[in-house]
């Protein structure tokens, strides 16, 4: 009888619905057992966001932002029905910043909801959200303002992939990426190291693309 295999380097639980792990090839790395989807699966419920980011002539940018919600059958809702394919939640948020990722203006509308004269009945709550920044303590002021019943649910979640997504858009044109670019001259390094796992400064993507801001760890000293 063979002995049981084992959790560890060379040995990967075989869990029903899930891959092997694997090496990738490409990067020689190994890969995470993934989840296999089931042949029989039945799709109920979509979620849609979009976030689209728009340069302006004089100067700041416009960032819109939506949700649209979908099921693949009927639902009554609010002793209606709504049919299959129907939007149940699509609203839309839109901002205007500055280059300094500044909040200048803010304004929502909800165009299709399970209650309506209801979900959509919450003035210019988030009209709030100007004066705040999206780089510093943004989500967290976004739940002070804007959490529970001061606003809706899912536009309140939808202000939460709008930093990385105005960050995007200004990367290569308002913010330095490059490693001789213009932080260069004023000695700062891109605005992208050490601001997340793969570009951390003593990391090997930093090493290879970014050599000036490369910084090895230090080896952690011997016990006596």
């Amino acid at each position: 009888q063979q002995p049981p295999e084992r959790f560890g380097a060379t040995h990967h639980a075989k869990v029903r619905g899930f891959a092997e792990t694997a090496r990738n090839p490409r990067h020689g790395a190994l890969e995470m057992a993934q989840p296999a989807p089931d042949p029989q699966r039945q799709l109920k419920h979509r979620r849609n966001i979009d976030v689209a980011v728009y340069a302006r002539p004089d100067g700041l940018w416009e960032v819109e932002a939506r949700l649209i919600d979908t099921k693949t059958r009927d639902v009554v809702l609010a002793g209606e029905t709504r049919r299959a394919g129907d939007p149940v939640h699509d609203m839309t948020l839109w901002l205007v910043v500055d280059t300094r990722f500044n909040i200048l203006a803010a304004r929502a509308q909800t165009h299709g909801m399970p209650y309506p004269g209801q979900c959509n009945a919450y003035g210019d709550a988030y009209g709030r959200l100007a004066g705040l920044n999206l780089l510093k303590g943004f989500r967290q002021a976004v739940k002070e303002r804007l959490g529970g019943v001061q606003g809706c649910t899912h536009l309140t979640e939808l202000t939460q992939v709008l930093p990385t997504a105005v960050v995007q858009a200004f990367a290569g044109e308002v913010l330095d990426t490059q490693e001789g670019g213009a932080s260069a001259a004023a000695d700062q390094p891109p605005f992208q190291i050490d601001r997340c796992h793969a570009l951390r400064s003593d990391g090997e993507v930093v090493r290879q693309f970014y050599p000036r801001w490369y910084r090895p760890e230090k080896a952690e000293p011997a016990s006596p």
